[in-house]
C-alpha cells in the first residue's frame, strides 16, 4: 500500500470528497483507486475562519508500483511502514528467575505487560493501591482535605497519568513504531478506536482506571504478579550488581534484574537509591503555576466562527516567551475543559496538575506557565532539585492556609502587583479551594518577573489570555524528573548491572504515551540480557 500524508480539505466536506483528493493527488482514475483507510486525522488551525482537516491515508491502488514511480522525489507520497510489533525473544519453557519492576505507572505498567506477552512472568510492585481504591483516596483530599501519602495523584496503580488528561501524543523519535503498540494495546484494554487516528488522541480519567484493571488482567493472566501496597525500601547490591530488594515490611526478594519505573515523584526512593551508589545526577525541569480561563474563550480565539464545531472538539494551544532575564516560560500540560487537581505526595505541602475528562467540557481550560530552571539554580549534592522542590510545595501550603487550598491570584492583580481579595468571572476548579492573596513570593524571583512577562506578549497570540479574572493557582513543582539515573546503550544503570532505570523517574520521558514506549524498550533489553546471561 501507499501512505499519503498533508492531503487537505474544508472543515466542512462530503463524503466523497476524500476519495476524490485521492483520485486528484495521485492523477489516476476512480477505479485505479482499490481502497482507502485513514492512518491520521488532524487539523490546521493557523487561519482560525478557514480550519482544514489534515489527513493521513494509506491507499491500495491497481498500478502501485507505476504511482510510486511517478512520486519517487515526492516526500507526502511513500510505501505505507510496517507498524507490526514485533517480540525480541521468547522466554524459555524454565526460567531461572523472574524479574522485577518497582512502579506500575504507564512504563512499570507496559515494560511488564511486554514481559508477560514474551513469557517471563513479571513481579510487579507497586508501593499504592490498586486503581479504584486509589481513586477513592485521591477523591478524599480532593473533597475533604484527606491526605494519604501512599495512595494518592502520584502513587498507586497508573501512576500520575491516571489523573491527567490522558494525553497519548508526544514528540519523542519512534522509528520503531513502540506507540502503535502503546495505542493497539489501551484500544484492547477499552480505549476508544479513534485514538489510532487522530492527531491528538487523549482519554481521559474515568476511561483510563478501567484500562489499567483490565492491561492488569492481562499480565495476570500470562503469569505475571502484582502487588499492591509494596514499598521497595531498599535495592540490594552485590559488587556492582542487583541482587534483589527489601520491601517495607521486611521481606526481600530475589533477582537479578530489576526495572525502575518509579515516576517523578519516589523521592524516598530517590535518596536510597543515592545512598547506595547508584550513579544519580541532577537535571534541569521548570516550576511555574496553573492557569484558567474560560474554555469558550480559548475556543473563540483559537477557531474563531468554528468555535464549538464537533470535528474540533475543546481548543488547545501551545506557547513559548523567552524573558529577558534569560529565562524561557511555556505552557505545560494544556487540558481543555478540565480542571486543576491536588497533586501532592507528601504531608503539609501544595501541588497542582491538570486533569480533563474524555468529553473535555468543563467550563475552564488550564495548563501549567512555567518557568525553565538548571542544576545552576539550586546547586548541590544530585537531589538538591528535590529539595528545591519541597521548599516551593511547603512555601505554597503556607500560602494557602495549611489546609491543602492552594494560593491563588487573578491575573489582573498578579501583573499589577497587588493581592486578590475577590475572584471575578473565572471560578477556579482546583480542590479542596483557592486561597487567595499574593503569589510573588510563591516562586523565585526570577521566575515571577519572567511569568510577568510572558503573560501579556501570551496575550499577542491568544487575545484575553492575560484577562484580569483569569486565575493563577500555585504551586506547579512537577513538570519532570529533578534527577536523571543514566544508563548505558544496554539500557542497565552505567555502575549497577541488572538496574534498568526507566520512564518519567529516571529522566527518559515525559507524559504518558513516552513512558509507556520507555518501557517497551527496557523490557525488550532486559528480556534480551536474561537469554544471553542463560545461555
Amino acid at each position: 500500500m501507499l501512505r499519503i500524508t498533508e492531503l487537505k480539505l474544508p472543515l466542512e466536506h462530503s463524503e466523497t470528497a476524500l476519495k476524490t483528493a485521492i483520485v486528484q493527488r495521485l492523477g489516476i482514475s476512480a477505479e485505479d483507486l482499490l481502497s482507502y483507510t485513514v492512518f491520521r486525522q488532524g487539523h490546521d488551525a493557523r487561519k482560525r475562519d478557514f480550519i482544514s482537516l489534515v489527513y493521513t491515508l494509506d491507499v491500495e491502488l491497481k498500478q502501485e508500483a507505476s504511482v510510486l514511480a511517478r512520486f519517487k522525489d515526492d516526500p507526502q507520497i511513500l510505501i505505507t511502514p510496517d507498524t507490526t510489533y514485533r517480540f525480541v525473544t521468547q522466554a524459555p519453557a524454565t526460567l531461572p528467575s523472574r524479574p522485577l519492576i518497582i512502579g506500575m505507572g504507564p512504563c512499570g505498567l507496559f515494560a511488564g505487560l511486554i514481559l508477560a506477552q514474551m513469557g517471563f512472568k513479571p513481579l510487579i510492585l507497586e508501593r499504592g493501591k490498586e486503581v479504584r481504591e486509589r481513586t477513592k483516596d485521591t477523591f478524599g483530599l480532593w473533597r475533604k482535605g484527606l491526605f494519604n501519602p501512599e495512595s494518592n495523584v502520584q502513587f498507586g496503580e497508573g501512576g500520575a497519568g491516571t489523573f491527567s488528561d490522558g494525553k497519548l501524543y508526544t514528540q519523542i523519535k519512534d522509528p520503531n513504531h513502540y506507540g502503535r503498540k502503546v495505542l493497539t494495546e489501551f484500544v484492547k484494554a477499552g480505549a476508544p478506536a479513534e485514538i489510532l487516528r487522530v492527531s491528538k488522541p487523549h482519554i481521559g480519567t474515568f476511561k483510563l482506571v478501567t484500562m489499567v484493571e483490565q492491561m492488569r488482567a492481562t499480565i495476570e493472566s500470562l503469569g505475571g504478579e502484582i502487588r499492591f501496597q509494596s514499598r521497595v525500601d531498599s535495592l540490594n547490591i552485590d559488587q556492582g550488581r542487583v541482587t534483589g530488594v527489601t520491601l517495607a515490611d521486611g521481606e526481600t526478594l530475589y533477582s537479578q534484574y530489576v526495572v525502575l519505573a518509579v515516576g517523578h515523584s519516589a523521592r524516598d526512593t530517590f535518596k536510597m537509591l543515592y545512598e547506595k551508589g547508584v550513579y544519580v545526577e541532577a537535571k534541569p525541569f521548570s516550576v511555574g503555576f496553573r492557569i484558567e480561563h474560560p474554555q469558550s474563550l480559548i475556543d473563540k480565539c483559537r477557531y474563531g466562527k468554528n468555535a464549538g464545531h464537533p470535528l474540533l472538539g475543546a481548543a488547545d494551544y501551545k506557547l513559548v516567551h523567552h524573558a529577558e532575564n534569560g529565562r524561557a516560560v511555556y505552557s505545560f500540560c494544556m487540558c481543555p475543559g478540565g480542571t486543576v487537581v491536588a497533586a501532592t505526595s507528601e504531608a503539609g505541602h501544595v501541588v497542582t496538575n491538570g486533569m480533563s475528562q474524555y468529553s473535555r467540557n468543563e467550563r475552564n481550560a488550564n495548563s501549567g506557565i512555567v518557568v525553565s530552571i538548571s542544576p545552576e539554580d539550586y546547586p548541590g549534592h544530585p537531589l538538591a532539585g528535590i529539595d528545591f522542590q519541597r521548599q516551593l510545595e511547603a512555601k505554597a501550603y503556607e500560602l494557602g492556609g495549611g489546609t491543602y487550598q492552594a494560593p491563588g491570584q487573578l491575573v489582573g492583580d498578579f501583573l499589577a502587583n497587588r493581592p486578590s481579595t475577590t475572584l471575578g468571572t473565572v471560578q477556579p476548579s482546583y480542590t479542596p479551594g483557592v486561597h487567595l492573596g499574593d503569589l510573588s513570593t510563591a516562586l523565585p524571583e526570577y521566575a515571577i518577573t519572567a511569568i510577568r512577562e510572558a503573560l501579556p506578549a501570551f496575550d499577542k497570540k491568544i487575545k484575553g489570555f492575560a484577562m484580569a479574572d483569569a486565575v493563577l493557582t500555585g504551586v506547579e513543582t512537577r513538570t519532570s524528573s529533578p534527577i536523571r539515573i543514566k544508563r548505558n546503550e544496554l539500557f542497565q544503570s552505567i555502575n549497577t548491572q541488572g538496574l534498568y532505570p526507566a520512564g518519567e523517574g529516571a529522566g527518559y520521558a515525559g507524559g504518558i504515551l513516552s513512558a509507556a514506549v520507555d518501557g517497551i524498550k527496557v523490557a525488550e533489553a532486559l528480556a534480551l540480557a536474561m537469554m544471553r546471561d542463560r545461555y
